[in-house]
Order: C-alpha cells, then structure tokens, then sequence
C-alpha cells in the first residue's frame, strides 16, 4: 500500500493531555508506512476572525499547509462543559473556508468515554464541514484517571490494541475512499 500521511490534533493545551498523549502514543504505535504528525500549533492559532481570511496569520496558513498534505485527520479532543474544547473549535473554524478539509477522512479519539457531547458536537462540525468520518475507526479508551503517559499507553494492550486496531481501520477507510475517488 502507498504510503500516508496523517495529521493528527490534539483539542487540549494541557501539558499532560491524556488527549495528546493518546495521539503521541498513536504516532509511535504507527505501521512503518503511515507516518502520524502531531500537530503542536494549536496554542499559536488566533481566535477566527473572517476579516483575516483574505491575509491569514502564520500560524493558520501552517495549520492549512499540514492538513493539504495529509490524507486525513485524527482529532483527540477533550470536552469541556459538554461540549468541544474552545481551542478545537478555534482551529476547525479556520479551516471551515479551506479546500484542505473538504471530503478528508477523519478519525475521532475519545479518551474519556463518559464524555459523549464534546464527541457528537465534533462529529456534527466535521460533517458540516464535509469532512467524512470513518466511523469503525473512532475509538474510546478509558484514559481519564488513568495515570498513564505516553509510554504507558504504549505499553497497555487495553489502551493500545484499541488505538491501534483503530488506526488499521483509518488506513483501510483512506484508501477505499481514495479507490473510490478515482
């Protein structure tokens, strides 16, 4: 299979994010032929403004960039009074008028699975969007009180069966849509 690229963003600026260690963990759990970017820009991004679209700020053209050469988007993102995190929707907000987000298959994380808003709110966004969901590949793990860092998760078959198994099913969704694309 051709090798992919993939972004994946984490919906919280905590230092110790189970949501970023769990898209960290992801990355280095990975097949030798998908590579998992974490994106670390969120904090950088400004609050949308659609007055900037026409000369946007660096960090939104480099949020843009990284998403235009991946084949799709992992986003792990807590929630925060039963909705998605101001920061997630921050940056799903300035990809809105984008062609890099248009038909891109995503996969949802869920590190805390009582924590079902935040994740039906960022399903109705990204399908707003046009962003395709690869539904088998969504994956909740119970990280939420867990105690476990990056490495920790990597070694948890509990933790990263899951995640891994969820990947699989994101590799085999991007390239049945790319068949179908062509």
């Amino acid at each position: 299979m051709k090798p992919l690229n993939i972004l994946a963003i984490s919906g919280s600026l905590r230092k110790v994010s189970y949501n970023t260690a769990a898209i960290e963990a992801l990355s280095r759990l990975a097949p030798k032929d998908v590579t998992v970017k974490v994106y670390q820009g969120l904090g950088e991004l400004p609050l949308f403004n659609p007055d900037l679209e026409n000369e946007l700020p660096a960090a939104v053209r480099e949020l843009k960039s990284a998403l235009a050469q991946a084949q799709g988007l992992i986003i792990a993102s807590p929630e925060y009074a039963h909705g998605i995190s101001g920061v997630m929707k921050n940056a799903l907000d300035w990809l809105v008028s984008g062609e890099e987000f248009v038909y891109l298959p995503v996969m949802l994380i869920n590190t805390s699975p009582r924590a079902s808003h935040a994740q039906a709110a960022l399903r109705e966004v990204v399908a707003t969007m046009s962003g395709r969901i690869i539904d088998n590949a969504c994956v909740s793990v119970p990280l939420l009180s867990s105690n476990l860092n990056v490495e920790g998760i990597v070694q948890s078959p509990e933790i990263a069966g899951p995640l891994q198994t969820g990947l699989q099913q994101f590799v085999v969704g991007i390239h049945a849509q790319a068949e179908a694309d062509d």
